[in-house]
């Protein structure tokens, strides 16, 4: 059982027991009577157990890094929050939206997103090119448009916790992301694997209201080029903030704690 349907059932549970003492128990008890434990346990969780659940439904959710894909902007064991409202409120446990969208996912920005081939499995990944774009990759450059995506090298090699093998460092950036408030684009560093070669793709058109994600770790992620696009209606939230970061054998990660995630 994963933890938002868990939440649904405790919600169910401790609200209709809540509900039943309003409606008949509170009425036969005398008005000294003592609520039993059964009663005074569910009440006392259920405006807890809702208000988690509303927050989590509409507003923040977190979410666990899984994998490498996106070293080194996220780590294995890094704890995020991710913006659920950001691109529309939906429905609970549905991809129906209701209310006004916010606005559409922008490129350079992180999202977290059901896996089109596994709806039971959460992916995390950059956006690389929005619908409309056409997008392809030429000598491990990503080209939108035409347009080769800005990049710089980053002198020196460097190795990661589940990745053992020296790296490539680049230095990229999407101009339209966070517009209103970064002009100029986020900066963000990827990385190739020296024995991951020189790789190319197709040009491939994003079809409407979908986007092409990669993760960071260019050569260790798999992602839109190998699977396809992401409809906007399988995009969970925009991740935003590293809470929590653990790491074996280094232990807690201080300097990654309360990072944003550009």
């Amino acid at each position: 059982m994963n933890f938002a349907l868990l939440m649904l059932v405790l919600l169910l549970v401790t609200g209709a027991v809540w509900l039943l003492d309003i409606l008949v128990l509170r009425k036969r008890r005398g008005p000294d009577a003592r609520e039993p434990w059964w009663v005074e346990y569910p009440k006392s969780f259920f405006p807890i157990i809702l208000l988690v659940f509303l927050l989590r439904s509409f507003l923040v959710e977190p979410f666990k890094i899984p994998s490498g894909s996106m070293i080194p902007t996220l780590q294995v064991g890094d704890h995020i929050f991710v913006n659920k409202f950001i691109y529309g409120v939906r429905v609970p446990f549905t991809n129906i939206k209701f209310g006004m969208e916010y606005r559409k996912p922008r490129r350079g920005e992180v999202i977290v997103f059901i896996y089109p081939k596994e709806p039971d499995k959460d992916f995390i990944k950059r956006i690389v090119a929005v619908e409309g774009d056409t997008v392809e990759v030429r000598d491990n450059q990503i080209f939108v448009n035409g347009v080769g995506v800005p990049r710089s090298h980053v002198a020196g090699d460097c190795t990661y916790e589940d990745f053992v093998e020296e790296t490539a460092k680049w230095e990229e950036r999407h101009c339209d992301a966070w517009i209103e408030t970064r002009p100029n684009g986020d900066q963000y560093t990827t990385i190739y694997d020296y024995n991951g070669g020189v790789h190319s793709t197709r040009p491939v058109t994003v079809p409407k209201d979908s986007v092409f994600v990669m993760g960071d770790n260019r050569d260790n992620s798999h992602d839109s080029r190998y699977w396809g696009f992401v409809p906007f209606d399988l995009i969970k939230g925009k991740a935003m903030i590293i809470w929590w970061s653990h790491g074996e054998p280094e232990g807690v990660r201080v300097k990654r704690l309360f990072k944003l995630i550009y």
